[in-house]
Order: C-alpha cells, then sequence, then structure tokens
C-alpha cells in the first residue's frame, strides 16, 4: 500500500476527520490513535503535495457525522449509568446507526480498499469510549465475561449524547461452597407439588379451597437446602433473584455428610458483589439451626456453574438395611466382596421413572464392605460411581438391577435409612484459582 497515495484517495471521498481518516491504516505503526494516525497523514499529504494544511471541521465527516468526537461524552453518560452498581469489570458495546456503518464501509470501497481495512468504526468506538469508561469508574476491561456490560444506542441524527440510551446489562454473581443436609426428608431444592402447580389451591365443590396433596403450601416440602441458603445470598448481594445448582443431589430422605456437596448460588442483578462470605456463612448457619450447614463459601467465577453441573464424582453411601430372611455375616461378606469391582446394569428404578428416561444403565461399583447387626439388618458402605443407584442395588428393584446385594443373598432386602458420605473428586475439580475469585 502506498500510504499517501491511499490518504489522498480517502480525502478525496468528502470531508473526513481525522479519526475516521487514520482508521483504514489502524494496522500501522502501533502506539497511535486513529485520531492521530489521520492527523499526521493529513500533515504528510500536505507537505507532500505543497498545499495549506487545513484542520477538518469534526462535526462535517461524512462518515461518522461527529461522533468520533464524543467519545468523552458516551463514556461519561455510561459512567452515570452505572452509579450504585458495584462491578469490577466492563465491557462496552454500540449499537453503530446502520448509515454511519455504511459510510464506513464506502469510504474503503471509494479508495479500493478491503471492507475489512485498518479498524471498522463499531470497535473504534467501542475501544475508545471503553478506556474512558474504565479511567471514569476505575474498573478493568473484560471481553469474555465482564461484571457490567454497557450498550450504547447511537444515533447519528442527534448530535446530543444525552438524549442517546444506554442499555446497562448486569451479569450475575457467583457464590461457592458446599453443603451437608443434617435432617432427613428436605430436597436439595424447592420441590412445587405438580397436583395444583405449586398454586396452594384446587377446585371444590364450593369453588377454591386448599390443594389435598400439598396442604395448600403450593410445595411437597416445607424446607430444602435452596430455601436454607439462596435466600441469604441473595439479600447479601441485593440481587433480584437467586438460583441454586448443585453437583447432583442425593434422595431427599438421605442424609449428607462428610465434607458436604459442592454447590453456586447464581445471583441475578446483584447490587453488591464484594461480600463478606465468612459472615454469609455464619448467617445461614445460623438460621438453618442444624438441619443445613454450609462451608467453603467463596466468590466464584461464571465458569463454576458449569463446572458444578457436569460434575460425575463417585460417591461413598453408607446404607443402614433391612432383610426379609436371617442372614449370616460369611453370607454377608461374600456378597459385598462380589459387588465390590462388578459392573452394575440398572433400569431407570421404579421410583424415579416417571420423571427419568426408560433405559439400562452401567455403573461401577469400587468399593463395598458391610458388617451385619443382628441376622435380618446390617450397615454396608458402598463407594460407587456416579450416577450408581444405591437402594436398587441393595433392593434389585424386582430384578431392574442386575447384581443386587438381595440377588446375591436370595432374601429381600431394603434400605431403611442412607446417608452420603461423601463427594469424591471436588477438590481437584473446583478448588483453583481458575474459577474462584
Amino acid at each position: 500500500m502506498d500510504v499517501l497515495a491511499t490518504a489522498r484517495d480517502l480525502l478525496a471521498t468528502g470531508p473526513l476527520c481525522d479519526a475516521c481518516l487514520g482508521r483504514p491504516f489502524a494496522d500501522r505503526s502501533f502506539g497511535l490513535t486513529n485520531d492521530e494516525r489521520g492527523k499526521s497523514l493529513r500533515v504528510a499529504v500536505a507537505l507532500a503535495d505543497d498545499d495549506p494544511h487545513e484542520p477538518p471541521e469534526r462535526d462535517a465527516c461524512w462518515v461518522c457525522e461527529g461522533l468520533t468526537g464524543q467519545y468523552d461524552d458516551y463514556a461519561e453518560l455510561a459512567a452515570e449509568s452505572v452509579e450504585g452498581v458495584d462491578f469490577a469489570t466492563y465491557q462496552v458495546g454500540t449499537r453503530t446507526p446502520p448509515l454511519v456503518e455504511e459510510n464506513d464501509r464506502l469510504l474503503r470501497e471509494d479508495a479500493g480498499l478491503e471492507p475489512d481495512a485498518g479498524e471498522l468504526f463499531k470497535s473504534e468506538f467501542n475501544r475508545e469510549v471503553g478506556k474512558r469508561f474504565g479511567r471514569l469508574t476505575d474498573t478493568e476491561v473484560d471481553f469474555d465475561r465482564p461484571d457490567v456490560l454497557a450498550i450504547l444506542d447511537l444515533d447519528a441524527a442527534d448530535a446530543d449524547p444525552s438524549t442517546h440510551a444506554v442499555d446497562v446489562q448486569v451479569n450475575p454473581a457467583f457464590v461457592y461452597g458446599r453443603y451437608k443436609k443434617l435432617e432427613r426428608d428436605i430436597p436439595q431444592t424447592e420441590w412445587p407439588c405438580r397436583e395444583c402447580g405449586a398454586s396452594g389451591k384446587q377446585l371444590g365443590d364450593d369453588g377454591e379451597e386448599p390443594c389435598d396433596h400439598c396442604g395448600g403450601s403450593g410445595y411437597l416440602y416445607d424446607d430444602s437446602v435452596e430455601g436454607y441458603v439462596a435466600p441469604h445470598v441473595k439479600e447479601a448481594m441485593d440481587g433480584s433473584e437467586a438460583v441454586f445448582h448443585g453437583a447432583g443431589r442425593e434422595d431427599v430422605d438421605a442424609l449428607m455428610l462428610g465434607d458436604g456437596r459442592p454447590f453456586v448460588v447464581e445471583v441475578k442483578h446483584p447490587g453488591v458483589r464484594d461480600v463478606d462470605v465468612d459472615a454469609l456463612q455464619e448467617r445461614i448457619n445460623d438460621a438453618a439451626d442444624g438441619a443445613v450447614a454450609v462451608q467453603d463459601l467463596a466468590l466464584a467465577e461464571h465458569d463454576m456453574v458449569e463446572r458444578v453441573k457436569e460434575l460425575d464424582a463417585s460417591k461413598t453411601y453408607r446404607a443402614e438395611v433391612e432383610f426379609g430372611a436371617p442372614v449370616t455375616a460369611e453370607e454377608l461378606e461374600a456378597a459385598l466382596d462380589e459387588l465390590e469391582g462388578a459392573t452394575i446394569t440398572q433400569h431407570t428404578p421404579q421410583r424415579v421413572d416417571h420423571r427419568r428416561a426408560s433405559i439400562d444403565r452401567t455403573r461401577q461399583v469400587y468399593a463395598a464392605s458391610g458388617e451385619l447387626e443382628d441376622e435380618t439388618h446390617a450397615t454396608v458402605d458402598v463407594h460407587g460411581e456416579g450416577g450408581l443407584y444405591i437402594k436398587e442395588l441393595v433392593s434389585s428393584d424386582d430384578g431392574r438391577t442386575e447384581p443386587s446385594l438381595a440377588g446375591l443373598l436370595g432374601v429381600d432386602a431394603v434400605v431403611t435409612a442412607l446417608d452420603v458420605l461423601s463427594v469424591d473428586g471436588e477438590d481437584e475439580a473446583f478448588a483453583t484459582d481458575d474459577y474462584l475469585k
């Protein structure tokens, strides 16, 4: 490219501001702004051609119609729009008027340049306003997942930025932790009543009356882990909504012990991000009063949600088992030895068949041990692959699980109490600085 010849061709298209003149050369001489490039080119052409130097009238530019002279105004407008919002990272975007985008394209076309030569108007506007916005708010740009995204809606027909809309998108904040469930009959998340659609009402002979199935509450259980945790996180972050994400879930009647189960609470439209997680943890545990306990609370990044939801960790269970006929210690030990290391085929259990696909799954038993309490009762520990149904591993679920403890012993067997002792592998998956703040 003959830079001066190309600059002459650009200047011949009509009145140009320095930024629009310099923008097609944005990939040359790094360290300069487009405005500085254009000013230098204008002076160089005037010197080379021995013509008078005529500074441009920015508002007369046929390409941007004066918008490149309003970076400061738009940055101030965007900063005013996020007053009262707690954020550390940002990104600025623009909705460019179609006429300006077309002019930007025609400028290059008329000068014989490639359509994407240098830098496009939209990219320059985002960058220049963004730099100023960052200085005004003392925050850092983040092109991947900013706390705040400010979208400037430009209108080239109106030169007053104060009349333009700034759409502010406040991205969610995240708190990671692990929970223990210390009482039975508490689901992980709220469990709406299907009979009344969570309304708590049904149609009776005399009109609407409380739902018989849920007692009028709209939910099958009064409490949940989500209910004990999420509202406190939402309140601390002054958000509009809190969504609970767990790394799998245990049965409603099972305890969650050991180091707990990983979870993330996603808070939408947070007014506060930098919360005291130690104080928040104490508040949650005090309010739960021993039913649920959380630990290791930490501010987290967005990617933690996917890591939690995709975790396929192995788990260790302790089951209290009742047999339908007497069993000896030797028989129990032999059956558990046979289960250890076995590949288990499980057809979707009857108890979840109404909400899960009816298919066969295979899962591994890594370890199995147990102790006979008396001839019809035992305590059994099983370490199994994620997704292994422990209750059915014990009972056989009418032959839908093979092999099973009941099948190997030749007697009926049922789990009367189930505890999750550990969710193994979460330390490796989660305890990294990449996903915690």
